[in-house]
């Protein structure tokens, strides 16, 4: 399948994200096998948007080529269907490797869209697709002296029926089940984004992604069965590694006294779990220990089914407000981007030819909508030599690379001393020294040395702080080039994300 993220993202409403998720799961579960076929299909893959299945009837296989596609862009109008057929003689191995070839060419081909409509027709204001009906709906208005019935036009959104029903039940519910661990309340469950925010409105969507998937695939690739029984166990693992993160987050945020999460329902959605893929919105104070814990579970389910594999993965800190196609677009950018780092050759090298897991953030600051690498030369590039994306940070030392834990030892020491006098100092001086060093040098150096002053002795831990923030780490990049790279946008951002209290910030 093709465009899954646009569909899913297409909206703003929480309600309509999730609700999409679901039908993307649908169509590689309960709607192709909804088909009646004349002999059961042996299904090898079905799962994260991915279909591969042997037929035994010629008839069968051609109505499934036939009928699948469109159904499919009718159930989900925006998603569409890439498919390829080879005839299987006797190697599996060679059948699927010319599938996949078959495959990448349909994929170059444009699908014709099953939801074009005329240029003056009626269309949904939240998805731009077009109208097929209009409803009638009575609505009925109370008056303290009369009562009066008004008839109202509503625009019937071009959707199937049954799906419909579908986004407002049970599979919105069976996913939270499937990332938590067991099926929660529909009234706990946030269908709003002010229903899971608290203290601020900054929330987080995170996407983590497996590495080294395709040398997996690529070992069992000639066993039919095998690949079977990995596709399942890789879905098992990752819906085991969400809910084991679930409990780790509900016994450090859950307020079983008060019983409340501190918002008005579970401050968390999942909106894709499936394969090697995990995408959730939630509260950004949980974001970082959610994406931590989530890639050490996924190493130690996937250890414990006999095919040991890493995840990387991306959040993006935004504003409630901010569309979420955008937000997601920059996690899953910042995802590839510790892919990258974690699959050069000097990490791997020091890895015994693995990647390990690692992590990547970034608070949207600005209103404009933009890449990532254009965030990086825009926002987070001082000069020729300095930047700010200080990460990735790994679950495990690395050289020159932060840990996920020492990032939080920083943040909180920095938040811890922020009430002492020197404390409140170093945190001022960091963020107009971040901000000074972008314009003028001198005026940076002299705020560095200020502060230098004002801490004073050199063996504290403070001292050492403000000088891990301030002293760039050289790297060098793909061109040969030294930078210097500080960790100080990111942890003030972290500290900023997590702990900020705003007068909207959410209900308490």
């Amino acid at each position: 399948m093709q465009g899954i993220q646009d569909f899913i993202f297409r909206t703003n409403e929480l309600k309509d994200i999730v609700g999409g998720s679901a039908l993307v799961q649908n169509v590689c579960s309960t709607l192709f096998e909804e088909f009646t076929f004349k002999q059961p299909c042996d299904m090898i893959v079905m799962a994260a948007g991915n279909i591969k299945c042997i037929f035994d009837d010629e008839e069968d296989c051609k109505k499934a080529v036939l009928k699948f596609p469109k159904k499919v862009m009718e159930y989900a109008p925006g998603i569409t269907i890439s498919q390829a057929v080879v005839e299987m003689e006797s190697d599996f191995g060679t059948a699927v490797n010319e599938l996949e070839k078959k495959l990448r060419a349909q994929r170059n081909r444009p699908a014709k869209s099953m939801s074009v409509g005329l240029m003056g027709i009626e269309r949904s204001r939240k998805t731009g697709l077009p109208a097929v009906g209009i409803q009638k709906e009575k609505e009925k208005q109370k008056d303290k002296t009369q009562k009066k019935e008004t008839e109202q036009d509503s625009v019937k959104i071009y959707v199937d029926e049954g799906t419909l029903e579908k986004r407002k039940g049970q599979d919105i519910l069976d996913l939270c089940e499937k990332s938590f661990g067991y099926k929660p309340k529909k009234a706990d469950v946030p269908f709003d984004i002010q229903d899971m925010i608290s203290q601020n409105d900054w929330i987080a969507i995170i996407h983590a992604d497996g590495n080294s998937l395709g040398e997996q695939v690529k070992e069992r690739g000639n066993d039919k069965e095998k690949l079977k029984e990995f596709s399942a166990k890789l879905d098992d693992a990752t819906k085991e590694a969400a809910q084991e993160t679930y409990k780790k987050i509900e016994e450090k945020y859950y307020d079983k006294e008060k019983q409340s999460w501190g918002s008005k329902r579970i401050p968390m959605r999942p909106i894709v779990l499936s394969g090697d893929d995990m995408t959730m919105i939630c509260r950004a104070d949980i974001a970082l220990d959610y994406a931590t814990w989530f890639m050490q579970s996924f190493e130690e389910k996937t250890k414990e089914k006999g095919f040991p594999l890493t995840a990387c993965a991306g959040i993006a800190y935004i504003k409630s407000s901010y569309p979420f196609y955008y937000g997601y677009n920059l996690a899953e950018a910042l995802c590839s981007q510790a892919k990258t780092d974690a699959k050069s050759d000097k990490i791997k090298d020091k890895n015994n030819g693995t990647i390990p897991s690692c992590l990547m953030f970034h608070k949207v600051q600005s209103s404009f909508v933009e890449e990532y690498k254009e965030i990086v030369k825009k926002e987070l590039s001082a000069g020729e030599n300095i930047r700010f994306n200080f990460g990735p940070y790994y679950l495990k030392g690395q050289e020159q690379r932060w840990t996920v834990d020492k990032l939080k030892r920083t943040a909180n020491m920095l938040l811890n001393t922020q009430d002492s006098k020197e404390g409140n100092a170093v945190k001022s001086t960091l963020r107009r020294w971040s901000t000074a060093i972008h314009n003028d040098r001198d005026a940076a150096l002299q705020l560095k040395q200020r502060a230098e002053t004002i801490i004073g002795n050199s063996d504290s831990d403070l001292k050492k702080l403000f000088m891990n923030m301030t002293e760039g780490e050289p790297r060098v990049n793909q061109k040969e080039k030294i930078l210097h790279y500080y960790p100080t946008y990111d942890v003030l951002s972290l500290i900023s994300v997590t702990n900020q209290k705003t007068e909207k910030g959410g209900r308490k």
